[in-house]
């Protein structure tokens, strides 16, 4: 693969979650959600703060031992309830834009979530994948908890 050749900074995460699909759109646009459920490996606390429209910015601070990870974007597309589309930049993006879309299957009574990050930093790809797996993990777990 070459450094222009985009699938080598490309990461695609599925998980098909028991729940109704406005429900897990729903639970990506609003702040006080995403703070129990963005939270990988070691992150024992999230704030969120989300101006959810195309344009609109969000801000997430994971905190860790490791101390705080700001991360931040824009909303690219909002297609309620299929489709979200948003830039995604912090530290382990070298502060760099990347582009982060995240589609919603129906899949009957269930959800699959199929999230896909382009542009990620070739030495960060494992962490982000990581990182990725276990935000719909723990996005599984809270949603099928409260339900």
């Amino acid at each position: 693969m070459t450094a222009s050749d985009d699938s080598a900074t490309t990461l695609v995460v599925r998980k098909v979650i028991p729940v109704p699909r406005q429900k897990v759109f729903d639970a990506w646009l609003d702040p006080a959600s995403i703070a129990r459920w963005m939270r990988p490996g070691d992150v024992v606390h999230s704030t969120a703060e989300v101006d959810a429209r195309v344009g609109g910015k969000f801000r997430i601070v994971m905190s860790h031992g490791k101390g705080d990870g700001d991360h931040w974007g824009e909303y690219l597309l909002i297609d309620r309830p299929s489709l979200l589309k948003f830039t995604w930049i912090s530290a382990n993006t070298d502060l760099r834009p990347t582009e982060v879309t995240v589609e919603f299957i129906e899949r009957g009574r269930n959800t699959e979530i199929v999230l896909t990050h382009r542009r990620v930093p070739p030495d960060k790809l494992t962490a982000h994948l990581h990182g990725w797996t276990d935000i719909v993990e723990r996005l599984g777990t809270t949603l099928t908890s409260s339900v």
